[in-house]
Order: structure tokens, then sequence, then C-alpha cells
């Protein structure tokens, strides 16, 4: 990706040279491969140069009204001199379509032959589309101008116009000038879209046109209906507890194929993944995410659209806030009132494993430029994010939090902002200094442990102490933090008492618990306030090992699970015993996050943390249970859903795959889990990982379901195909490129099945090809590959992963930085594998 970085220091003279008045940007869209576009640019300027981007073949330049040699257009930059105070800019383009989800993303449905479009512009990707001052803080008015098809339906940050017949095939959509937005925030979407439509009042008393849209082959699987609901109930949530009306015109939401990220916030035009189309049936996991992402989206058009960063280092507070007010709006304005138990099982336990690694980096980070602000979308800009955003809820007051919160958006509204900003309005509002909150919590990496220390005397705890160590942070922290005392009480374990203290330095002393009865659980954070690791003592560990399928407390349960899967990675608990309390819950989580982040972990544990002497009976062992498991549920059950399908995936055993042969035969079922169309591919993917079916089996079963997600799941099941031969084919495609993005994700996950043997060989090729990869693909394909080609089952089996990923480092320091950081990712990950391993390995002598 040479050429076509921006430094934050060379954005910041852009800005201080020239502002962005309007665009007009034409596009015609009816090409095969590429697509006309035509930008008039009006700005301004205090300097005599400037540049503006663009990923393209440039036909033309004028600069007011004069001719600029094309020889000023070079990697991803228009060089503009002898500027005026005030300057109109024609630039005549040509640009590619796109199929890796960014720029213009084009998709041919294989149902019905039709074209979808769509844009992805984030984080800068609209100089793929039209030439453009590509950064934040520079914010326009754009007039789009689209010729497509007459057929097609155009979406864009206005409301659609109707379109003007072109000839007798094409016609022709002029929009009104969007609002004052930041160019990523931008928006084309095109295509013989299908869907429903409603409305409703604002706060300020305007009927706001809402669309629900997806590709004409899915459309009868769009519950529009409910993510109609869901929205207006967002609206409302939002408008009353920012105490500022909704600021676009409308709010279209449209399904789109191949889409990269879960959704994006164009202003008034919000894209979002076609996996959340469901045309079989979905978990309640996935249910519920799609109910945070539609919240999610919505927070945005206020904080990051109304109100933009001025640069990327603050791209986390856009995400972390969406991220906290998606979570609180789903727990109070939804159905799915248990989401604080959803954000601790997914986005919290995202946020201290990234926080956890060698490359963790503060809240607010400096983001140099753009190749680091592509790395960024991590577990702390979003998960660590959000959960100090919450602990600074309660600490300012709600009330105070949310009257900052409309102050900082009436003072700012349409305009560009840091940090410093919005903790100015928070301070007013709550009358506290927020500086050494800053400092702690946004400015500094890490994250802490505590740890129970319990001094007994017979069958009374004399003293309870919460022994604070460092981890990896700088240095400790204060905690809010609540302790619960839990008995096990005919066969039940409930609390017996909870007490909530400040925890500050390396003891504090739980006072209001001396000389208490000797409890069989000590849970530190009962209540989930602080973000730290906490620790289980001996008894606690014990007890939740026999007695976790007893608890009463949900989100306690969810906790000492948390705390459990961290002791496993941390190498202070076995990954048999893990896999034991694991199994041992699972039959009894009925929160459906909690259940699929638990079934996820306790894979894990058996596949690569597990002693390489140990870990096919361990596997086995696993698969039995998933299957007893699914037979003993409640027939048609969330848990018996979701754990059959984990059972397909990780069958082993001859006698397992046999099951899986009858299951696609539809026999031996569980008893109410019914193998729909979705179910048959996770079904054949597990046996072609098991080495029971071939290609021409794959091919079959495609061609009854020769659909876009019929077509990834088979790449997904030939690349699982356990044979030197099958996975040579998988990496030769995946190397050379060439793959759509869903495509190519697919078959990653397929090649990453199978045996360490058969896998080894390829690991020194795949550290071979690294460079290349990054150099010729774009960066998400790039970025893609070069995480999820690395193999963590060959860990511990024979390979020195270790020394390999090391050398390449010592081998390419000038490498990418956020391709470094991905290896540097699978080093600390290999090494708390080999920790793992050998822990389990003494369990288990």
């Amino acid at each position: 990706m040479p050429g076509e970085n921006l430094t934050r220091s060379e954005a910041a003279a852009r800005a201080g040279a020239v502002s962005a008045d309007s665009y007009r940007v034409q596009l015609d869209l009816r090409g095969d491969t590429t697509f006309s576009s035509i930008t008039t640019l009006k700005f301004s300027a205090s300097a005599d140069e400037t540049f503006v981007d663009l990923i393209g073949s440039v036909n033309s330049i004028l600069l007011n009204g004069e001719p600029v040699d094309l020889s000023a257009h070079a990697d991803s930059r228009i060089h503009l001199t002898g500027l005026k105070a005030e300057n109109e800019l024609v630039v005549d383009a040509t640009c590619s379509f796109m199929n890796t989800g960014e720029g213009m993303h084009k998709f041919v449905d294989p149902v019905d032959g039709e074209t979808y479009l769509y844009t992805q512009f984030e984080v800068a990707d609209a100089r793929r589309v039209f030439t453009v001052f590509e950064q934040p803080d520079l914010k326009a008015e754009y007039t789009f101008e689209v010729t497509a098809p007459s057929h097609w339906k155009v979406f864009s940050n206005s409301p659609t116009p109707e379109p003007t017949p072109v000839d007798d095939t094409s016609s022709l959509w002029e929009f009104t000038p969007t609002e004052k937005i930041s160019s990523y925030l931008t928006a084309i979407v095109a295509g013989p879209y299908e869907g429903s439509e409603s409305s409703l009042t604002s706060s300020d008393g305007r009927t706001i046109p809402l669309g629900v849209y997806c590709r004409a082959s899915l459309a009868e699987h769009l519950d529009a209906d409910e993510v109609i609901n869901i929205t207006k109930a967002g609206f409302g949530f939002f408008e009353n507890e920012y105490g500022h009306p909704y600021p676009f015109r409308k709010y279209d939401q449209i399904f789109v194929p191949e889409f990269n990220a879960g959704a994006m916030e164009n202003a008034g035009a919000v894209t979002i993944t076609e996996s959340y189309v469901f045309r079989s049936r979905a978990t309640g996991a996935m249910i519920e995410r799609r109910a945070i992402t539609i919240l999610h989206e919505l927070a945005h058009m206020w904080f990051g659209d109304l109100v933009t960063m001025r640069w990327w280092n603050d791209l986390w507070l856009n995400e972390s806030f969406a991220e906290f007010m998606s979570h609180l709006a789903a727990d109070e304005a939804t159905r799915w009132d248990q989401a604080w138990q959803t954000f601790l099982s997914s986005e919290k336990s995202w946020a201290m494993e990234a926080d956890q690694l060698a490359s963790t980096h503060p809240v607010v980070s400096s983001v140099t430029d753009l190749e680091e602000v592509w790395a960024n979308f991590d577990g702390i800009t979003y998960g660590k994010g959000a959960s100090v955003l919450k602990q600074l809820v309660a600490y300012v007051g709600r009330t105070e939090f949310m009257t900052g919160l409309s102050e900082y958006f009436s003072k700012h509204s349409w305009g560009n902002t840091e940090l410093s900003d919005l903790l100015v309005e928070l301070e007013k509002a709550s009358d506290r200094d927020l500086s050494e909150w800053s400092t702690l919590w946004l400015e500094e990496s890490g994250v802490t442990l505590a740890r129970p220390v319990i001094t007994a005397q017979g069958d009374t705890m004399t003293e309870l102490v919460i022994r604070q160590e460092l981890g990896n942070a700088p240095r400790l922290r204060p905690h809010r933090m609540g302790v619960g005392l839990y008995d096990v009480v005919d066969n039940r374990l409930v609390l017996r008492k909870r007490v909530e203290l400040d925890v500050a330095g390396e003891e504090t002393v739980v006072t209001e618990l001396a000389d208490e009865k000797i409890a069989d659980i000590v849970l530190l954070n009962d209540g989930d306030l602080a973000y730290t690791k906490i620790r289980l003592d001996e008894r606690s560990l014990e007890t939740a090992i026999k007695h976790i399928d007893t608890f009463d407390d949900q989100l306690a349960r969810t906790l000492l699970l948390s705390a459990a899967w961290d002791m496993c990675r941390d190498a202070e608990l076995s990954a048999t015993s893990f896999t034991e309390l694991g199994l041992r819950a699972i039959e009894t989580e009925n929160h459906p996050t909690a259940l699929r982040v638990l079934l996820m972990s306790a894979s894990l544990a058996a596949t690569i943390y597990s002693s390489p002497d140990n870990r096919e009976n361990l596997i086995v062992k696993v698969a039995d249970e998933l299957f007893a498991i699914s037979d003993r549920a409640e027939p048609g059950s969330e848990i018996q859903f979701q754990v059959a399908l984990e059972a397909a995936r990780r069958a082993k055993s001859d006698a397992q795959l046999d099951r899986l042969e009858n299951w696609l035969d539809g026999k031996d079922l569980p008893n109410g889990f019914e193998l729909d169309t979705d179910g048959r591919w996770t079904v054949l993917q597990g046996l072609s990982a098991g080495g029971r079916i071939d290609e021409a089996r794959i091919e079959a079963e495609l061609a009854k379901d020769n659909t876009a997600t019929g077509m990834e799941s088979a790449w997904r099941a030939r690349a699982s195909i356990p044979t030197p031969e099958a996975k040579e084919a998988a990496f030769s495609a995946l190397i050379e490129g060439g793959l759509p993005n869903m495509q190519q994700r697919s078959a990653l996950f397929g090649f990453q099945a199978g045996d360490a043997s058969v896998l080894a060989p390829f690991f020194p090729r795949y550290l071979d090809a690294l460079s290349g990869v990054w150099e010729k693909q774009t960066y998400e394909m790039a970025q893609q590959l070069a995480t999820r080609m690395f193999t963590p089952s060959i860990i511990g089996m024979g390979t020195d992963v270790e020394a390999g990923l090391n050398a390449w480092l010592e081998e390419h320091p000038d490498a990418a930085p956020a391709l470094r950081r991905i290896i540097i990712e699978h080093g600390d990950a290999t090494r708390r594998a080999l920790a793992a391993q050998t822990v389990d390995s003494a369990h288990n002598s």
C-alpha cells in the first residue's frame, strides 16, 4: 500500500491552509469494472499550494478554469499550486469497482445476476470514489449526482430524489446537498434493493422517514418490522438522553453484501452486514448483536456524525461512546434487558485480552498516520473505552453526564472536536476535575489484577484483603468494587452478603466482611463495576468447578467464568480444568451471548491450550459432551441449537463424524433440532475438516445453494479438507489474491482447520509471503491474510513457532507498523499457548 498514507502532521498543515466549502460529485455507475467520477470542489485557501486525494486514473484537471498537467497526480495525491483565496477544482477521473469491501464495492448476485453497489469510506477510502480532502476535519456539503440503471434504487446521505430518465435503460438521481459532514461519512448505495419504509416524529416535531432494505433475493428473509421497532426505540431513547433532536433529514438502513464490519454510520444512510438478514435460524446471540449494532450506529448520528473527531487519535471516543450508549439503550429501551451481561461476556473480555498484548496502547493514543488508525480498530478502542466510559458515568453521575453531552452537541454541532472539548462540558456539568481520571484511564495502557487474600480461624474469615497487582499496567489504579460472598445452599449457589467499597493501593481491607463465615465463593468485582482482572481463591475455584451450574445470579456467574478463563489464559488453571468447568456451565447457560463466548473458550482451551499429549483425548471428550448436551437439552431451545452446531464444528472421532453423516441424511438428530440450510453447511464443514468428504460432495451441496452465502460456505469447506493437496490449493488461492473479501475470509477459516502435521509446512511459507501480500493488496485484504493464515494449532506440536515469528520481526524492522503489530500479537499468542500447555501437561501427569 505505498503512496496511500497520510500523516497527522500533513493533515494538520492542510487543515490550516484550506477550508472545504462544497463538493459536486457526478458518478456514472453503469460500467463493468470502472466508473466515471467527476468532482467539482470549491474551497478557500490561505496558502499557495496544497493537495487533494484520489485513488484512480485522472482524465483531466481544471483549477480555477485552467488545465493542470496530469503529472500533478502521483500515488494517491493531486498536487495543486497557484491557489487563490477562493478556488474551484474540477477533476474528471475513472475509478475502479472493488471486491474488497473498500471504496465502491461491487457484488453480482449469483441468484438472479443483479448488481449491487455500496460505498465504505472509513478510514480513508472516499478517495477511491471521488476527489477529496480525505481527513475528518475538513467538513463540507456534498451534492451527489448518480447515473445508474433505471430499475435500481439509489441511496445517499440526503433523501432519495425522483430519478430523471437519461435513456431507455438509465436514469439520473440528483440529490440535494448534505449537511456539513466529513468525507468518510458520505455514502452511495445502489442496486435493485427492496425493503420497507416507515417514519417517526422527532423531538423537534419533524417527520423523519425511515427505510430498511436488502438485496431482492434476500427480501423474503428481511424482518424489517423488527429493525424499525428497534430503531424507533433507539430514536426515542437517544433524543431524550442527549436533549438534542436527530440531526439529519431521514434514516435509511441498508443491509449490504460482503461487508467487512458489522455496520457503518454513514450519515442518514447506514450500511449493515447482510449477515443480519437471517435466511436460516439465527442464534439468540446473533439476534441480540444485530439489535446492539443497530443502536450503535444510531448513537453515532450525534456522536461522530453531528460532532466529529478532529483526527483519528479520538477514534476511540466515537466508537467507545457508541458502544456504551448502544448497550445502555438495549438494556433500558428494548427487550434485551441483560445487555450489560452481554457487554461483560463479549466487549469487556475482548478489551481485557487486547489490553494484555504487547501491542496494547492507551485508549487515547497518538495515531501519527493512517496506518496506525487501521490497526487501532481493536478491543481497546471499542471495549476498554466503553468500559471506562461506563465508570465515568458512575463517577460524574448520569444526569450530569447527559447534561454535559447536550451542551457539547449544542456547542459543537457540525464541527470537529478533541477529547478536551468533551471533558470541559462534563467537568462543568458535574463540578468535578477529570484530569486525573483521564490520565489514569485514558492515557495509560494495561490492566491491573485484584486477588483475594483470606485469613481464617476455623470456619471464620477473620480478614479479607484485596491485593492489587500491576499486571501489565504502569501503576495501580483506584476502583469502586463490589465483593460478594456466595454459599451452596440446597444445591444452589446463592448470595449471602455483598458490600461495595473503594479499592486503592496494594492492599485494601474489606472491614465489613470481617468475622463472616468462610464463603464457598468469594467474588471480587461482584456487579462488574471495575475494569480489572480478578482471581479466585482455591476454595472458590473448587466450588465453581463443581457447582457453576447452580448459580442464581447470572452476572456473577459470568464474572466467575470470565475470571476462570483469564486464569486459564494466564497458565494459572489447566485447560483440562477449564473445559470441565465450561462444559458444566454450558448446559445451564441461558444467556445467548455468554453461551456463545463460553463455547468458543472451551473449544480454544481444548484445541490450543491443552497439552499436546492429551489434546486428542480432550478434543474428543469435549465434542462427546457437546453431543450429549444437545441430546439432553430442551428440544428446540437456544442451548440445544448453539451446542449442536458447536458439536458439528468440533467432531473428531469416527463415531462423532458418523453421527454428522447421519445428520445430513436427516437421521439421529437431537430431538427438536432442525438442520436448515446454514446448519447443513456447518455440518458439511465439520465433515470436511474430519476428512469425510471431498470437493465433489461440496460442489453438490453448492449446486443446491448457489447463493453468496453458499459460495462462501463452500470455500470454507474446501479449505477445511485436511490433506496437503487441499491445503496447498487454498494457500495458493489466498496468496495469489483476487477472491472477494468474504470468500477470502471463509477460506481462511477453513485453512486453519486440520492436523498440525499438515499445516506446519505452510508456516514458513506464510512468513515468506507476508511482505508481498502487504505491498500488493489493500489493507483490509492484507490484514485478513496476515491475521488468519497463522495457524495456532501448530504451537507446541513440533514447530518452533516463536522462533519463526521472532526471526521475521528481526529480518523486517522496517515493515509496516500494522503488519509488525500482527506478528507481535501472534508471538504473544504463541507464548501464552506454550505456558498454558505446560500447566495442562503437569495437571495430567
